[in-house]
């Protein structure tokens, strides 16, 4: 199918079809957090180890994601998106079927990974390929929205349709939805076409993964975004993982109530945060200072967030437990809005999948340690010390991106415009 990818509205049906695959991509990947405690009744298993199965799928998907950036620089992005809803979808519906940990480790953990990985470096190319800097932050936050409905719309269906008919069910349900979809983003999807008076680089010129590698490491305020996003991967991995289980036993809720309280409240509000730090992240980017104003305003979100961290894992009162989920949200979602507008702002064009693929690999490399530990707390002390502890991590990550506003930015800025 011919698709005119200059139509001025077609930038925008980009996003919206990267919306609807990344919106499956994380229902997909929540799905099993949500009905953990079924499946780890089925097997038997210790929160040890269904921390570690959490663990080696952000192992699988990190070691996946640079060789996915490396080649969507060099290949048809547009392609590589849909091969990998296939292949992400295939595996979540296959998960379904799993009787035991090796097949858990087989299709949660190798087919979801590679097939997510495939996806997570390469979209964000496409979107800031169709987006300058004029709409770039405000795409990407309404694209982010889709991590937030997903995981809400997940996190009551998944618990829901276990509870109703096992927890195989919404394995199934997720997995086929983006079986289907995959052929409407075959059919939709193309990358940006080079405008006609530009001259296409030669294929000799395409950076080599080693060489982007260390030209990314030689940019300090990338480095300083990378430390910070560890940190963040890190305590979102530890709460994705474990907020169900904590607040289904803690608070004595049903498995469906405890999956939408532990989503719905920290998503709904990032939701509204990510469109409101996007169009400020936008403003702050078009003032005195540009781009460097997105780092003072992630920084400000984790460091907010923080407490709300704390009051999570530690408050014996229902009530004040969901407020700080919600403050926790709204607050992340300030760094969420801003992560690859601040990293494209200082890596050159060509470099945009794979410093993607660099971020995610140490994002989810480092933080895939979270649920495998707060695991080991959680079978010696409890899984509420665990989850609280998290605060100090992205104390730390605020830390790293103030040093990049205060003695880097505008220096890597000019390097990259020079």
């Amino acid at each position: 199918m011919a698709v005119n990818t200059n139509k001025p509205f077609y930038k925008w049906e980009v996003v919206l079809l990267l919306w609807v695959a990344f919106f499956l991509n994380q229902a997909d990947r929540q799905a099993f957090n949500i009905v953990l405690p079924q499946i780890q009744l089925h097997l038997g298993a210790s929160d040890s180890t269904m921390g570690l199965i959490s663990t080696l799928f952000n192992v699988f998907y990190a070691i996946t994601v640079p060789f996915a950036g490396y080649y969507a620089d060099r290949l048809s992005r547009s392609r590589q998106i849909w091969i990998s809803v296939l292949i992400f979808s295939t595996a979540t519906l296959l998960t379904g079927f799993a009787g035991g940990i090796f097949a858990f480790i087989l299709f949660r953990c190798f087919g979801m990974g590679l097939g997510q990985g495939m996806f997570g470096p390469t979209y964000t190319g496409i979107i800031a390929g169709y987006h300058d800097s004029r709409t770039r932050a405000r795409a990407m936050s309404i694209h982010q929205t889709s991590y937030y409905l997903g995981v809400i719309t997940c996190g009551f269906l998944a618990g829901w349709l276990a509870e109703k008919l096992g927890w195989q069910y919404a394995f199934f349900l997720f997995g086929g939805a983006g079986i289907i979809f995959t052929a409407i983003l075959a059919l939709r999807l193309r990358d940006k076409a080079p405008e006609q008076d530009a001259v296409p680089a030669p294929k000799a010129d395409a950076p080599s993964l080693p060489a982007a590698i260390s030209a990314i490491f030689k940019v300090p305020t990338a480095v300083c975004m990378l430390v910070a996003y560890c940190g963040l991967i890190f305590g979102l991995n530890g709460y994705l993982t474990w907020m169900p289980k904590y607040l289904k036993e803690t608070f004595d809720l049903s498995l469906s109530s405890a999956g939408f309280h532990s989503m719905f409240w920290t998503h709904a509000a990032a939701f509204v945060g990510v469109l409101v730090a996007g169009m400020l992240s936008d403003r702050m980017a078009s003032r005195a200072g540009g781009g460097r104003n997105r780092l003072l305003l992630q920084a400000a979100g984790l460091l907010l967030a923080s407490p709300c961290i704390v009051l999570m894992g530690v408050s014996a009162k229902f009530v004040l437990v969901c407020a700080a989920l919600a403050g926790f949200g709204f607050f992340r979602a300030f760094f969420d809005a801003g992560t690859y507008a601040v990293l494209y702002d200082v890596i050159e064009p060509k470099y945009y999948s794979l410093s993607s693929a660099v971020l995610i690999l140490f994002g989810f490399g480092i933080g895939s340690l979270a649920p495998w530990i707060l695991g080991m707390i959680s079978d010696s002390f409890g899984l509420s010390g665990g989850i609280a502890s998290l605060a100090a991590v992205w104390v730390i990550s605020s830390i790293a991106l103030v040093i990049a506003w205060a003695a880097f930015f505008n220096k890597d800025s000019v390097k990259v415009s020079s």
